[in-house]
């Protein structure tokens, strides 16, 4: 489990080809893996990877076709951001993610608020249809392994409209900051909506 709180961006090295999948090598910042041993799960750009290797400033995890079909940001050269799986006693500082994509959006709007002394920036994403059901006002969502919250939903005939406020700690501290629109990103909905939704919909048999 995971809790959307970003602890590090790292930077994938290499992906090659191995199988139908691909081998990844990734750098981080010193001493980030003094905590972590072979198997550990560490999610990359919000989808939960295994270390099959670790060799100093960085670590390697395989990856399969199936992962990369579902997913983006995992397949080339490039930043992304990091999260070692959360142990029992950690502080719960975003909401509880398990590092399984549940889809792809894409980037419609992402500038910064006019007139905002703080200096927060709107990201409307595009989200598939079919997780309009699990996304709603003040809820929570992952975007690219950060948790966030919604401000704002629009269900159109094909996807569901999403509003975020990111706030310049965000923008500094993940690779948010580079987005920009037309990109497509990785999305996690709140692990209790989809319970939620599950047994609404036992409920309707």
């Amino acid at each position: 489990m995971f809790t959307g709180i970003i602890t590090a961006v790292g930077h994938i090295k290499s992906a090659q080809a191995k199988g139908n999948g691909l081998h990844l090598v990734i750098e981080v910042p010193l001493g980030y893996l003094e905590d972590v041993a072979l198997g550990d799960s560490i999610a990359i750009q919000g989808a939960c990877m295994t270390a099959t290797h670790l060799d100093g400033n960085s670590f390697a995890l395989d990856i399969s076709r199936e992962s990369l079909n579902k997913t983006v940001g995992l397949d080339k050269v490039g930043p992304v951001n990091l999260e070692k799986a959360m142990r029992l006693n950690d502080r719960l500082g975003g909401h509880l993610v398990s590092g399984h994509v549940d889809g792809v959006g894409m980037v419609a709007h992402f500038a910064q608020v006019a007139n905002d002394t703080y200096g927060s920036w709107l990201l409307r994403i595009e989200a598939p249809k079919s997780l309009a059901q699990y996304l709603a006002y003040k809820g929570s969502i992952v975007v690219n392994g950060v948790s966030l919250t919604v401000n704002q939903t629009e269900d159109t005939a094909n996807a569901c409209i999403i509003d975020i406020n990111i706030i310049p700690h965000t923008l500094q501290n993940t690779t948010l900051g580079t987005l920009e629109q037309g990109d497509a990103v990785n999305l996690e909905v709140d692990l209790i909506a989809r319970y939620v939704a599950k047994m609404l919909e036992t409920q309707e048999k």
